[in-house]
């Protein structure tokens, strides 16, 4: 591998984020760990949203150089439109008509750039009756019909993490539409606006349940389904010092390697291809997983064709043989964390730099951008610019 092919899969493209929280961050992470350029215009002041934290720990920032801008200045928003005219991607996750009355809006930065891929990510989207409104991960997954599937059979539905809105239907979504409309710019020399809403992408993740349900196959209440914790062959269970595994052999011939490894024979074992038998199934394995201690089964059963697995605390999964030998959790600025994923065997990236504070790179950035020395030093003088080192007056 040449240290050419090392710069990653988008080397050679340049992406500017507009610093906001959640999803918006994650897309851009995802980008930068493939080795796009990705520039981040943070605030010169913070904005009061999201789970405030020291910088370090902000690790959806790895990865990118900051830039910290006053769009309220008109100096600051006639940089912004500079920079744009030298990218070939830009990220925005703020309500609709945010950046419209900075002056920012598609229109505007279209007109400066017109092979411009303009990405907003919303969890609404850009229109309709509820696009307005604020919300969160939660609220999307309930509108997009996943939160009720979510929980066990008689609990109310539980929040997965906001890993199903912000994550999955939201930053993974919009970075796959900034990619395919930047394939597409390459060929008809236009940019477009790529409108990427959570409550799409949510109910995008949730096409197989759909088909599914349509088909009867998915249509019990909640914690009842082979999927959501009602079958005992797809479930999690205590063992003897308080831990959990999770098996999950949905297949009859992992069923059957499962049953004997633990000690049952499965001509006797309770059939669960009929619902009607998921209860007393789920008691005995419940029974059997306790008698013995989480690493106990993890020694009979890992590596088997049993699909097992267990389950393991944030802490711990970093340390795990397996994610140990395919370096899963890299350590990049003294903390362990996903790699970038997923991985190519030619145009693998570098690890990610670790995050930074908001407006670390300002001056390296503009200047790396091309933007004049003398109009470098008068942004920080009227304060359109600042950095940690140098404070706007």
């Amino acid at each position: 591998m040449t240290e050419t092919d090392r710069k990653g899969p988008l080397a050679g493209l340049r992406i500017l984020e507009f610093a906001g929280i959640g999803p918006a961050p994650f897309c851009a992470m995802l980008l930068a760990d493939m080795g796009a350029e990705v520039v981040r215009l943070d605030r010169l002041e913070p904005s009061g949203l999201g789970i405030p934290k020291p910088a370090r720990f902000e690790l959806m920032n790895r990865g990118r150089r900051s830039v910290a801008i006053d769009l309220k200045r008109p100096e600051g928003v006639a940089l912004a439109l500079n920079l744009v005219e030298r990218a070939d991607a830009l990220i925005e996750g703020f309500r609709p008509g945010t950046m419209e009355r900075l002056g920012l809006g598609p229109e505007a930065c279209l007109a400066r750039n017109p092979k411009l891929v303009y990405g907003r990510l919303t969890g609404w989207g850009q229109d309709g009756p509820l696009a307005h409104s604020a919300g969160h991960d939660m609220n999307y997954i309930a509108l997009a019909g996943m939160l009720a599937g979510i929980g066990r059979e008689g609990a109310p539905p539980t929040p997965p993490l906001n890993l199903v809105g912000d994550f999955g239907g939201g930053g993974m979504l919009l970075a796959f539409g900034l990619v395919c409309a930047l394939l597409e710019a390459r060929h008809s020399g236009k940019g477009q606006v790529v409108d990427a809403a959570m409550v799409d992408g949510v109910a995008l993740l949730g096409t197989m349940f759909f088909g599914l349900r349509a088909a009867g196959m998915h249509d019990a209440p909640r914690g009842r389904n082979l999927l959501d914790s009602g079958a005992p062959h797809y479930e999690v269970y205590e063992c003897a010092d308080g831990k959990y595994v999770a098996v999950a052999p949905i297949e009859a011939k992992f069923r059957r390697e499962l049953l004997q490894r633990i000690g049952f024979d499965p001509q006797r074992f309770p059939d669960v291809e009929d619902s009607a038998t998921w209860p007393a199934a789920k008691q005995l394995l419940a029974a059997r997983f306790r008698e013995k201690n989480r690493a106990d089964w993890c020694a009979l059963l890992e590596g088997t064709d049993s699909c097992f697995a267990p389950v393991l605390e944030m802490d711990e999964a970093p340390e795990h043989p397996h994610n140990r030998a395919r370096d899963a959790f890299p350590v990049i600025g003294g903390i362990a964390q996903p790699a970038p994923a997923p991985r190519f065997s030619r145009t693998a990236p570098p690890l990610p730099t670790a995050p930074i504070a908001a407006g670390a790179d300002s001056r390296a950035v503009l200047a790396d951008w091309n933007i004049d020395a003398s109009r470098i030093e008068a942004l920080f003088a009227c304060s359109a610019v600042g950095s940690p080192d140098e404070r706007p007056r």
